[in-house]
């Protein structure tokens, strides 16, 4: 259903972001992007343990494509938090809420700084670049400097982002399982009003 101003305001809340969880949009942002950044981390897991296969070729051959896609979702997906962020679940107090917010901070801070080394590099190389055939960059000169800071921090940065998202799997379990608390809830419950 789209979402208009003739829509009764319980389904236009159904979409949005509310004290009490997050909406359908911020749901298929964040869960779309969990499919994708596993696609790439298997991609590039396979890669590290079974070197050039064809398995791993299947993954890593997509690896650019699906890292403009990811970037283009963090872009649309901070727009849409910053959209909603007076709406937003808050993060509980005290010491375990500043955790929370440092945390996301960082996931945020890689998901835009290793997609960003990885552009610099494709465009420091001089190579076209036309990811899922749209032209995103023509072919020019390489220029050396953009390359060596993607060479030297992608896939170190990219690896540091796996942990802290397996950190981030790991706290949503203590959340769900230890401390018992609704918090999980807002991100896979059933979205109702």
């Amino acid at each position: 259903m789209p979402i208009t101003s003739s829509s009764p305001p319980a389904a236009r809340g159904l979409w949005r972001d509310t004290t009490g969880r997050f909406g359908r949009i911020s749901r298929w942002l964040h869960w779309t992007m969990a499919l994708l950044f596993l696609w790439q981390f298997t991609g590039m897991a396979l890669k590290e343990m079974l070197g050039r296969t064809p398995v791993s070729a299947f993954f890593v051959g997509t690896h650019r494509d699906v890292g403009v896609l990811l970037f283009t979702l963090l872009l649309v997906r901070a727009a849409w938090g910053l959209y909603n962020l007076g709406r937003r679940p808050p993060h509980q107090p005290g010491v375990i809420g500043a955790l929370a917010v440092a945390g996301h901070l960082a996931l945020y801070g890689l998901m835009f700084i290793v997609p960003s080394l990885a552009l610099l590099r494709q465009y420091g190389s001089g190579r076209a670049f036309a990811p899922f055939g749209v032209p995103l960059m023509g072919a020019s000169e390489p220029v050396a400097w953009m390359v060596a800071p993607a060479n030297a921090a992608h896939g170190l940065l990219a690896w540091l982002l796996l942990a802290l998202i397996v950190g981030h799997v790991a706290m949503v379990l203590v959340h769900r399982f230890v401390w018992r608390d609704a918090v999980a809830r807002r991100m896979v419950g059933r979205v109702r009003d």
